[in-house]
C-alpha cells in the first residue's frame, strides 16, 4: 500500500479511535440512564403517535460521554487524572439523562390533557417501565377516547349593528363549521383567527377572550350542539365590566430613534403605512413593522398603540439602531489528491445608511488562487465590486408595495484573471430590482446587465490547441454582453437558519443580445459575419437554471436532518454567437458542488481533463446535479455529515470532432457520464458562523477507463478532494 494511502487510512482510523464512549460509567449508585421513550396507541392504528412525543416531560439522549483515550487512557477524567484535559472533556461531553419516575407520571398527565385538548375525550394513558442493567426504557400505552362531531351551531352577538355586520361578513371564512370534530384546539384556532380579523377591521380592543362556548354532547350520541356567544366583557370579568365594542381610529403618530442615527424624516414617513385619521388596522401595523424591519440599519422595531379616547389610539414607533458599518471576511479552501490547492478569500466593507435614508453601500475585494506547492504554475484571480442599494422602487411609488419594501440595486465590478493560458479583464455593471412577497417568494429582476470581456496575452500554443474544438475557441474571444435576467426564489421557511422541515426552489433566466441584434444590419462585421460594437462582437444567447431542495429535520430534538438538492441548467448560443460566453458556462466540483472533485475539474461528459489548461477549467453548456446529505450532532459545537453527490456537465452542440462526441449530452451514454462521489463532513457551528471541512471520495469517474473506483482507490492520487468552507453547502 502506498504511503499516501496509509496516511489517509491512518487519518480515518484516528478520527474513529480518537474518542471512546461511555454512557453508564458516570452514573451514581441508584441512578439509571433513560435510554428510550416509546408511545403506542392501542385502539387506533391510524393515530399518529409521534405527534405525542413532544408532550413527554423527560427526553432520552442519543449523545454519549466522550473520553480522551489514547496512551492507555492516561487522561481519564472519571478517575481524576489529567486535570487540564479534564476541563475540556467535561465541557464538550454531553451528560446522560438520569431517569426520573416523577416525570413519567407528569408525562402521563400531559399526554392525557393534550388528547383532551385535541378532542379525544376520556382517553386513558399508562406507562410501562423496563430496566436492563443501568438502562431504562419507558413505553407509554395510549387508548384514545371518544370524539364528537358538531351537529349544529347557534350564535348570540351584542346589540351592535356595526360589529354584527363585521362578524357575519367573516362568518363564511370560519374554521368552525357543522360536521367538524369538536375540540378545544379547533375552538382556540377559530377565536384567534376571528379576533384578528375583527381587530384588523378596526375593533382595536376586541379580544379572543370575549368568545364564550357551550357544548351539549348528551342530547345526541356522538354529536355535539355548539352555542357561540360574544360578550362585551372577557371571561375573567363580569357583566358589570361591559364596554361597548366599537371601531377605533388613529390619532397621532410618533416615530423615535437614537440621536446617534442621522436619518431623513421624509424617508421615515414613506416607510410608515399607518395614517392619522384612518381606521385602525392590524394589517397596516404589520406592514409598517415589516417595512421598517427590512431596513438593515434598524435592528429592532417596536410599535405600540395607546388608547387616548373612547375610539382613538396614538401610535408610537420605536426604532433601535444596528451597527451602521463594518467589515465581513469569508474564506474557502480546497485540496485534491493530486496536490492542487485552491484558496478563495473575500473582504467586504458595508455601510447601511450611506445617504441617510437606509441606502446600503458595499465594497468587496475577492481573490481566487490555485497552485501546487512544487510547481511554478499558478492561476490568480482578483476582483472588486461596488454596489448601492436603495430602499425603494425607483420608478414606482412605495405605497404600491405592501409588506417589505422593494430595493433598487446598482452594481459595478472589475475582474482580472491571470492563468497560464491567457489573461482576461471583465468590466460589468447591472441595474436590478429585488424584493419579496409574504416573506416566502423573493425576486430579482435585472432590466440591464452589461459586461465587456477582453482577453490578452493569449498563449499561442494554447489557442492553436483549440483549433480542433470550435466550441472552446469561440468561447475564448473578446465579447460584449448586453441583456436582462431574472431570479425567483421560493421557500417555506425564510429564516437564515431553519430548524423545521422546509422546501425551496430557485429559478434563474438570462436573455442577452436580442436588443442589439435589431441594430446588427448597421454594425460593422468581423470575418465571421458577427456584428460588432466598439470592435467587439456582442453575445446572443439564452440560459436557464433551476434548483429544487428540501431538508427534513428528524429526531426528538430536531437536531438530525437530511438535506437534498437537485440542480439542472442549460444555455444555448444563437444569432450573433456560436458559443456561450465563457463566464456563462456551467462547471462542477468544489466545496458546494461535486465534492469528490475540486472546482472545474469534472466533465464535460465522458471527456478526460483538458491538459491544455495547466489548472483545471472544465466547462459545458449544461449541468445536472443531485445531492443528499445526512447531518447529525457530535459533541460540543461539532456536527458531522455523510453525503453523496451525482451529476456532471455536458456540451450541447455537435462540432463533428471526437472530443465533441465525448463531451456532448447523448441519451445512449447519459448513465455512463454521470459522476458520483460520497464523503464525510465535519462542521464547527457557532450559530452565527459555521466552519466546514468536507472530504469527498470519487465513486464513479466518467473520465477513467475503469470508471468505478474501488474503496482502496479513494485514498490514492486523484481519488479524493478536501474542501474547507464557511456555511452549509446547500
Amino acid at each position: 500500500m502506498k504511503r499516501s494511502t496509509l496516511r489517509m487510512a491512518g487519518l480515518a482510523a484516528a478520527v474513529v479511535a480518537l474518542f471512546s464512549c461511555s454512557t453508564t460509567k458516570v452514573l451514581q449508585d441508584g441512578e439509571y440512564r433513560l435510554a428510550k421513550n416509546t408511545i403506542k396507541v392501542t385502539n387506533d392504528k391510524d393515530f399518529n403517535a409521534d405527534g405525542l412525543m413532544s408532550y413527554v416531560k423527560q427526553k432520552s439522549n442519543s449523545s454519549v460521554i466522550f473520553n480522551w483515550n489514547p496512551f492507555l487512557n492516561v487522561y481519564n477524567w472519571q478517575n481524576g487524572r489529567g486535570k487540564g484535559w479534564d476541563k475540556f472533556v467535561r465541557k464538550i461531553g454531553v451528560a446522560p439523562v438520569i431517569y426520573n419516575p416523577d416525570l413519567v407520571d407528569k408525562s402521563v398527565d400531559n399526554i392525557r390533557q393534550h388528547l383532551e385538548y385535541m378532542g379525544w375525550y376520556d382517553s386513558k394513558v399508562n406507562s410501562e417501565v423496563s430496566v436492563k442493567r443501568k438502562l431504562v426504557k419507558v413505553n407509554y400505552l395510549v387508548e384514545v377516547g371518544k370524539r364528537y362531531v358538531i351537529d349544529s351551531i347557534t350564535v348570540t352577538l351584542p346589540d351592535n349593528p356595526e360589529f354584527e355586520a363585521a362578524f357575519w361578513k367573516d362568518r363564511p371564512n370560519s374554521l368552525l363549521q357543522e360536521g367538524c370534530w369538536l375540540s378545544e384546539e379547533l375552538l382556540d384556532k377559530e377565536i384567534d383567527r376571528c379576533a384578528s380579523v375583527l381587530r384588523n377591521d378596526g375593533f382595536y380592543t376586541f379580544s379572543k377572550n370575549q368568545f364564550f362556548f357551550e357544548a351539549d354532547t348528551l342530547s345526541h350520541d356522538g354529536k355535539a350542539v355548539l352555542h357561540l356567544s360574544v360578550k362585551e366583557y372577557t371571561r375573567n370579568e363580569s357583566e358589570q365590566n361591559s364596554v361597548p365594542i366599537r371601531p377605533f381610529y388613529i390619532n397621532e403618530i410618533d416615530i423615535s430613534y437614537p440621536q446617534t442615527l442621522n436619518f431623513r424624516q421624509k424617508a421615515l414617513r414613506n416607510f410608515n403605512t399607518i395614517v392619522p385619521g384612518s381606521r385602525y388596522s392590524e394589517d397596516a401595523v404589520a406592514q409598517t413593522y415589516e417595512r421598517f424591519s427590512s431596513i438593515p440599519v434598524f435592528n429592532s422595531v417596536n410599535i405600540e398603540m395607546n388608547q387616548v379616547d373612547t375610539n382613538l389610539v396614538d401610535c408610537s414607533i420605536r426604532l433601535a439602531q444596528s451597527k451602521t458599518q463594518g467589515f465581513k471576511v469569508n474564506l474557502e479552501a480546497s485540496v485534491n489528491s493530486s496536490g492542487l490547492f485552491g484558496i478563495s478569500p473575500q473582504v467586504s466593507y458595508y455601510h447601511k445608511n450611506i445617504f441617510k435614508g437606509g441606502e446600503r453601500f458595499n465594497l468587496s475585494f475577492m481573490g481566487d488562487f490555485q497552485f501546487r506547492t512544487k510547481d511554478k504554475v499558478r492561476s490568480n484571480e482578483f476582483g472588486v465590486n461596488a454596489g448601492l442599494s436603495f430602499p425603494k422602487f425607483l420608478i414606482l411609488p412605495d405605497k404600491l408595495f405592501k409588506g417589505s419594501i422593494p430595493r433598487t440595486d446598482l452594481n459595478i465590478s472589475y475582474n482580472y484573471q491571470d492563468r497560464p493560458e491567457y489573461k482576461r479583464n471583465v468590466i460589468s455593471t447591472s441595474y436590478n430590482y429585488n424584493g419579496s412577497t409574504k416573506k416566502k417568494l423573493f425576486y430579482q429582476y435585472y432590466p440591464l446587465q452589461l459586461s465587456i470581456i477582453r482577453l490578452f496575452a493569449l498563449n499561442p500554443d494554447f489557442y492553436e490547441s483549440l483549433a480542433s474544438d470550435p466550441f472552446m475557441r469561440n468561447a475564448y474571444q473578446d465579447h460584449f454582453d448586453l441583456g436582462a435576467s431574472t431570479t425567483l426564489y421560493y421557500t417555506t421557511n425564510p429564516s437564515t437558519k431553519p430548524r423545521t422541515t422546509f422546501f425551496y426552489t430557485r429559478f434563474q433566466f438570462d436573455l442577452s443580445g436580442n436588443l442589439l441584434s435589431a441594430f446588427k444590419p448597421f454594425m460593422k462585421k468581423n470575418q465571421t459575419g458577427a456584428g460588432m460594437l466598439w470592435n467587439t462582437p456582442f453575445s446572443q444567447y439564452v440560459r436557464a437554471e433551476i434548483t429544487v431542495g428540501k431538508t427534513w429535520f428528524l429526531g426528538q430534538r430536531g437536531n438530525h436532518s437530511i438535506a437534498t438538492r437537485f440542480n439542472v441548467g442549460a444555455g444555448w448560443a444563437y444569432g450573433n454567437s456560436t458559443a456561450l460566453p465563457f463566464e456563462k458556462h456551467f462547471y462542477a466540483g468544489g466545496a458546494n458542488s461535486m465534492r469528490g472533485w475540486t472546482a472545474r475539474s469534472l466533465g464535460p461528459g465522458l471527456s478526460q481533463r483538458d491538459l491544455t489548461f495547466k489548472i483545471p477549467n472544465q466547462t459545458g453548456d449544461m449541468k445536472m446535479e443531485m445531492n443528499i446529505e445526512y447531518r447529525f450532532p457530535l459533541f460540543w459545537q461539532f456536527d458531522g455529515a455523510i453525503f453523496a453527490d451525482a451529476g456532471n456537465i455536458w456540451t450541447l452542440k455537435d462540432e463533428g470532432t471526437p472530443e465533441s462526441a465525448l463531451s456532448r449530452l447523448q441519451w445512449n451514454t447519459l448513465g455512463d457520464s454521470i459522476a458520483a462521489d460520497w464523503g464525510l463532513g465535519l462542521r464547527l457551528d457557532f450559530d452565527f458562523l459555521l466552519i466546514r471541512l468536507d472530504w469527498g471520495m470519487k465513486v464513479h469517474d466518467p473520465a477513467r477507463q475503469n470508471s468505478w473506483l474501488k474503496p482502496g482507490e479513494w485514498f490514492k492520487r486523484d481519488g479524493y478532494a478536501l474542501h474547507f468552507g464557511v456555511g452549509l453547502p446547500f
